[in-house]
């Protein structure tokens, strides 16, 4: 499964289980490799200390719905250790900043997405996890508009 397939599969899930909860993990652990190749050929170094700035944080997700899992699952849950491995992840190089309003509506999408997961979830703490992860990937959105009016400035 590549990078994009794992997104649209779990923009059609309304409650999480375990596996959608698993594919997650891989989903946001693969985050961190998706924005590190966006900052490599994006071709601007403040633009590009944006992106990983959002990378790290989809590491940060990883995380967080691990631990929200755990609470799920209950004790003695073990994560299995191909969630650790990246999606494959398909970006041109160089990147075309014509694309990033894409990856904007992905992590508008992806806060809309956390919070309806949350809605149906029946713990609260892992409700709290998910708002959490969801309003964060709205602030990836916010830094990747940053990142579009630095690409515009420096626009000829």
């Amino acid at each position: 499964m590549d990078f994009l397939s794992a997104s649209l599969q779990l923009a059609a899930v309304e409650r999480l289980d375990v596996a959608d909860m698993e594919l997650l993990v891989r989903l946001e652990n693969s985050g961190v490799a998706f924005y590190d190749v966006l900052a490599d050929r994006i071709g601007d170094e403040e633009a590009a200390v944006l992106l990983r700035r959002n990378g790290r944080e989809e590491a940060g997700h990883a995380r967080r719905v691990l631990r929200a899992l755990e609470l799920k699952v209950g004790e003695g849950y073990e994560a299995p250790p191909e969630l650790s491995e990246p999606l494959q992840i398909d970006l041109p190089d160089p990147i075309d900043p014509a694309m990033l309003p894409l990856i904007v509506a992905g992590e508008i999408d992806g806060d809309a997405g956390y919070q309806g997961w949350a809605d149906h979830e029946d713990d609260p703490e892992v409700a709290r996890l998910l708002r959490l992860n969801g309003r964060e990937e709205t602030k990836h959105a916010d830094r990747l508009r940053e990142v579009m009016a630095i690409l515009e400035s420096r626009t000829p």
